[in-house]
């Protein structure tokens, strides 16, 4: 295992771990080898028989007397996808414990549009299959597929999709949720009591292994392919499993203590290499860092690139043939899957988050706004892995199933067609320019921002900076000769905008600036910081904080677990939004008016001229 020379980069650490969702490219690499999956499926299911014969051989694992028995699709359904539910656990755990969904503000306008996301196409579709067998379908149009989601996100999306790339992740966490739950309550059948309590006992054995910090993985599943099969026995469906193992384990962001104790553990073994002071600095970094976040950061690229494409491999395989899609087009349950997951997506995402933000203002964070929205929720009707998982639930006959995967994939391409057509009709509504971001995005909230001067100063001056860069600190003077020239005639504006790409600490130090600002202390932090500009490691930080005289208890639980984290993350999402990445970044005009983005030197002489500029033009 290699670890860092010095492994007390807390903030490093935490960084890499908060990103494991980020990147638009692994999420468009992800959605292409699902797509490349459902291409080859397509192809094997209609040049011969082989598919059909391949994917049901029976395979048979016997110990003792005891055996279970499945065809090979089912193994990958009903065994393999139990990997990938338990990644969704995981997810969901991490985004209910320290993710988006621990904000009610922010997460609330998403929770909304979620639910009537689930409710809306399940409405629609029983609309027209009101009864029958095809009525249990239901719950194949209530999830989004959110692999390629992002993907057609990445490849049809606005020019700046940050704030609808969060937005999209928040609705797809709430999604799961209600997918699991649905499929958890409403596609058991012949529910068998004791295996059920044997389930229960296995859980309660994973718990007690964690307690008692277990950390050998067979230990672990054997236990819990154990509870694989007393679920299975039992008649709940045994992906479930991998779910609640998930919420079982903690997560927690790294603990400072726990990460030095590792860096010892490491400077030991590296000092005398031994098989005895190996195991300890193994042991030492696993305990700094959540089981939660190492699993999941394990396990996700096996589900993304691996589980996945092999379950759409063995279940999107439809044969095409004149008759085949004749039926289709005559199907209630075919049109139903279309209706529910292309319309019901659309008009309940979009139809909620208006009706939301309309009744309370504000709602809907700087830069998304409902044309975004619009497109994101269309391709929100792109369902397909959820959705083909439930087909194999709730449908028995061949031909109906059939008709259920056509109308699961007819749904995924109109939808992709439909968000592609908005963005570009938003972007000939609305043409993007070299213009985007030339004003503020967020306006300055005195209760939010960091202010300095009077709150109802003439003029103001946002800054978009970085700890770390030295630029940032250069301009530190410039502002101090700004304030001095107009003294309670400015009120000058501090956001972040952690460079993380070239400066490795600049994103603690940001934290740690929010830290002190809740004792009060954030502007002599952001002086102290900028001041020793090129002396940023977290030991260095805790010692400016302890020169400031901050409670260093509640300052390192605060960068631990602080909501102020949010904050950071907000102010970078903003420039992201308005299309810059460097800093420092400012902004400037008239208090009361529409802020510009200043672009060209930020010497004193200049910014001021500037200011005076906007004073006059605003007089006038």
């Amino acid at each position: 295992m290699a670890v860092e020379d010095n492994p007390t980069r807390l903030g490093r650490l935490s960084a890499r771990l908060a990103g494991i969702r980020d990147g638009t490219d692994d999420d468009t690499l992800s959605a292409g080898f699902l797509l490349v999956a459902t291409g080859l499926a397509l192809v094997w299911a209609n040049i011969g028989t082989t598919y059909e014969s391949f994917w049901h051989t029976p395979i048979t694992i016997q110990v003792g007397e005891y055996g279970i028995s499945l065809d090979l699709k089912h193994w990958v359904n009903d065994a393999l996808m139990t990997l990938f539910f338990f990644v969704v656990g995981l997810e969901v755990k991490r985004e209910l414990t320290i993710g988006e969904l621990t904000d009610r503000a922010r997460a609330a306008v998403p929770l909304v549009a979620a639910v009537a996301g689930l409710a809306l196409p399940a409405a629609l579709f029983l609309a027209l299959n009101p009864s029958g067998d095809e009525a249990a379908a239901w719950g194949v149009v209530v999830s989004t597929d959110t692999a390629f989601v992002l993907g057609a996100l990445a490849l049809v999306g606005p020019k700046c999709p940050a704030r609808l790339r969060v937005f999209i992740l928040t609705l797809a966490v709430a999604d799961d949720i209600g997918a699991l739950a649905i499929i958890a309550f409403f596609y058991t059948d012949n529910l068998r009591l004791g295996p059920l309590v044997l389930g229960a006992v296995g859980l309660l054995l994973i718990m007690q292994l964690r307690r008692l910090e277990v950390w050998r993985g067979v230990a672990y599943f054997i236990v819990a392919a154990g509870t694989w099969v007393a679920f299975y026995e039992s008649g709940v469906h045994p992906t479930l499993v991998g779910v609640l193992i998930a919420l079982i384990l903690p997560v927690y962001p790294p603990r400072r203590r726990e990460v030095e104790r590792a860096g010892e553990l490491t400077r030991a073994f590296r000092q005398s290499p031994n098989s005895e002071y190996a195991r300890a600095a193994q042991l030492g970094v696993l305990r700094a860092v959540s089981v939660n976040e190492r699993l999941l950061r394990f396990y996700q690229p096996y589900t993304a690139f691996l589980v996945v494409p092999i379950f759409a491999l063995a279940n999107a395989g439809v044969v095409v043939t004149g008759q085949t899609l004749a039926d289709a087009v005559r199907s209630p349950l075919a049109w139903g899957i279309v209706l529910g997951l292309v319309v019901g997506k659309f008009v309940g995402i979009t139809a909620s988050t208006a009706l939301f933000s309309k009744m309370r203002p504000g709602s809907l964070p700087p830069g998304l706004n409902l044309s975004q929205i619009s497109g994101g929720s269309a391709l929100a009707g792109i369902g397909f892995t959820i959705s083909l998982f439930i087909v194999d639930l709730a449908i028995e006959s061949p031909v109906l199933a059939n008709d259920a995967r056509v109308g699961v994939l007819t749904a995924a391409v109109i939808a992709t067609v439909l968000g592609w057509a908005l963005f570009r009709f938003s972007d000939w509504r609305t043409p993007p320019t070299e213009a985007i971001g030339t004003t503020l995005l967020r306006a300055v909230q005195p209760g939010r921002d960091h202010l300095r001067g009077p709150v109802d100063a003439p003029l103001t001056l946002v800054e978009y900076g970085d700890f770390e860069c030295p630029f940032c600190t250069k301009a530190t003077g410039s502002i101090r000769d700004v304030r001095t020239h107009f003294g309670d005639g400015l009120r000058y504006v501090f956001r972040h905008l952690p460079l993380d790409e070239v400066h490795p600490h600049a994103r603690f130090a940001a934290h740690a600036a929010e830290a002190a600002d809740r004792q009060g202390r954030f502007w002599e932090m952001h002086d102290h910081l900028f001041a020793n500009s090129d002396a940023l490691d977290e030991d260095e930080i805790y010692g400016y904080a302890a020169e400031l005289g901050l409670d260093m208890n509640r300052f390192e639980e605060e960068l631990r677990t602080g909501e102020y984290l949010h904050r950071v993350d907000d102010d970078e999402l903003d420039a992201q939004t308005s299309d810059f990445r460097q800093t420092p970044t400012f902004y400037l005009g008239a208090t009361g008016t529409d802020l510009t983005r200043h672009t060209g030197p930020f010497d004193a002489a200049t910014l001021i001229r500037r200011l005076e500029e906007a004073r006059d033009a605003q007089g006038d």
